[in-house]
């Protein structure tokens, strides 16, 4: 599993012209990955996810969402598991199929949310139209 983490000012997810899920304050965007190989590896992987997301000391004055109250704007993105090695055509045979994906998306934001944290989300599989204000700008990637 892989997350791209960018410290925002605000983001938003938008599917045909609606707001699906929005931080209006300071939090964390996340576009998680979920790799073929995520969903055989269970709830270990996926609660080590949600822990380090959460804990993840990128805020102002090196604090985290955990400890601001923070929020958390979750958005799938098969396409980070991408494969550009060869070639000029990126290959995604190492992204998790679909429903094994979501699956794995929704439990780490559920395991977000069962930490206390407040997360909104994108629309799995849809064609997101994802704004950020970043701040700093800051990201950063984590793997699990």
């Amino acid at each position: 599993m892989r997350a791209v983490v960018a410290r925002v000012r605000s983001a938003r997810v938008v599917v045909a012209d609606e707001t699906v899920g929005a931080l209006d304050a300071p939090g964390l965007l996340v576009l998680l990955g979920v790799h073929r190989d995520d969903p055989a590896r269970g709830g270990d992987a996926v609660a080590t996810m949600a822990r380090k997301l959460y804990e993840l000391r990128i805020l102002r004055e090196e604090q985290s969402c955990a400890d601001t109250g923070a929020g958390l704007l979750v958005v799938s993105q098969f396409t980070l598991h991408g494969d550009t090695r060869k070639g000029r055509r990126p290959s995604w045979s190492a992204a998790a199929p679909g429903p094994e994906a979501e699956r794995v998306v929704d439990a780490v934001v559920d395991a977000l949310r069962e930490r206390g944290a407040t997360v909104a989300t994108g629309a799995f599989g849809a064609d997101m139209a994802v704004e950020s204000v970043n701040d700093g700008p800051f990201t950063v990637i984590v793997e699990v």
